[in-house]
């Protein structure tokens, strides 16, 4: 799941965590730092964009997604995924592999773009997004 405010290449644009209980995970995080669910169907089952407390300075805008390891996130591993805003993602795709990395998951696409995730050569993983 991807979520995104527009973004500069260069700079990070969403984050998400995908689990086998996000029921659970959502509840922590909520407890834990005050961020509040908003669900969003996947279909059959919900993930949840999390966002900080609504004020009158903060509209709620989400910062994070919290997601369910089925579907299209079945494969991604259990750790905090920032997703990286890139100006054409098949080039750095290309680059990718030329500088010794490896790409994860194909092109996938969003609401509001295409990311694919991948693995820098040592060894962290993150994903690219280019937006629309």
């Amino acid at each position: 799941m991807i979520v995104t405010v527009p973004n500069k290449p260069g700079t990070i644009g969403w984050m998400d965590l995908t689990v086998e209980d996000a029921d659970s995970v959502r509840d922590f995080y909520a407890a834990v730092v005050g961020w509040e669910p908003q669900e969003i169907s996947m279909g059959d089952y919900a993930d949840f964009c999390m966002a900080p407390p609504r004020t009158s300075k903060n509209p709620n805008q989400p910062v994070a997604g919290i997601c369910h390891r089925r579907g299209p996130n079945a494969e991604l591993p259990p750790v905090w995924l920032v997703y990286v805003t890139v100006a054409d993602i098949d080039a750095s795709l290309d680059e990718v592999v030329n500088r010794g990395g490896q790409v994860l998951s194909q092109t996938r696409s969003s609401s509001g773009g295409h990311y694919a995730v991948i693995q820098d050569p040592a060894g962290a993983i993150c994903a690219l997004y280019q937006e629309r």
